[in-house]
């Protein structure tokens, strides 16, 4: 049997999209993903995300597979290509595509909308700063982590932890580009503080308005982007009185804009989503 596909990549962070409106679980087992995600023997990619219809009175639900075979609750960059991938499906069958989405997660729900120049806004909701919330074992559980120390390397790092619908780790350093991150990417990812592992942010402070970020996430390693990550990152910005609630974050692949918003609490990302290929391959 052959499977459709299209790639899409948001800022280098790739994936392959799968119309998955047909039933309601992924085509694919978490196993055939990692075949998929393989870039010598694969078609290459951080992540298979698959379309299935919508829940509770969404338009769709999205589910992700991450090249390692786990499933992580939502991704940021993620959202954005499901959201062009759904776009481009609506109109090659009807002629048009509706403006916005509502999109079931396992991280909450999701709302992206599609601007006149190409970008994507999307509403990525409330951060959730509690530690029962990320979680981690840094603090009480009803208790925020903001600046605590946390031995990794044989090193004391000061980290602040968000979950935007999955758990991050940030820490702001001098230069992110003299960041081992091959070798403390997984150490942070597999610290016994962090339950459920954790995707970790090192962050330079450019201005207040200004962040450069690299990522190890939590499934899939190093990667060119990560919204969530970018969400995350000027939450723990802010907390740590170290930007403005507004600000561009630029990443290996390329900027987002962040906005943490005071009238609602929620995060606004905008960035794009650009399509690769379309191709089918034998399962």
């Amino acid at each position: 049997m052959a499977l459709e596909f299209t790639k899409y990549h948001g800022l280098g962070n790739d994936f392959v999209l799968v119309d998955n409106r047909h039933q309601a679980e992924p085509i694919l087992t978490p196993e055939q993903a990692i075949d998929w995600c393989d870039r010598h023997f694969g078609i290459g990619a951080d992540g298979v995300i698959f379309a299935l219809p919508g829940q509770n009175g969404t338009d769709y639900t999205m589910r992700i597979f991450n090249c390692d075979g786990s499933e992580p609750e939502m991704c940021g960059n993620g959202i954005r290509c499901m959201a062009r991938f759904i776009a481009d499906l609506e109109t090659a069958e009807t002629g048009t595509h509706k403006e916005s989405y509502q999109i079931h997660t396992l991280g909450g729900l999701i709302i992206p909308k599609m601007e006149a120049d190409g970008q994507i806004t999307v509403d990525m909701g409330e951060p959730r700063l509690l530690a029962g919330e990320i979680p981690t074992t840094l603090t009480a559980p009803d208790s925020q982590v903001v600046n605590q120390p946390l031995e990794v390397a044989g090193k004391t790092w000061n980290v602040t932890c968000v979950s935007m619908g999955n758990p991050h780790c940030i820490t702001f350093v001098e230069d992110t580009a003299a960041v081992p991150l091959e070798a403390l990417g997984p150490q942070f990812e597999n610290h016994l503080v962090f339950p459920k592992r954790i995707n970790t942010e090192f962050v330079q402070v450019v201005s207040r308005d200004y962040l450069k970020m690299r990522v190890w996430e939590r499934g899939a390693g190093i990667t060119l982007a990560c919204g969530t990550g970018a969400c995350a990152t000027l939450v723990a910005g802010v907390l740590n009185n170290q930007c403005d609630r507004r600000a561009t974050v630029e990443l290996p692949g390329g900027n987002l804009l962040i906005e943490w918003s005071e009238a609602d609490n929620h995060l606004y990302m905008t960035g794009p989503a650009q399509h690769v290929f379309t191709g089918k391959r034998e399962i």
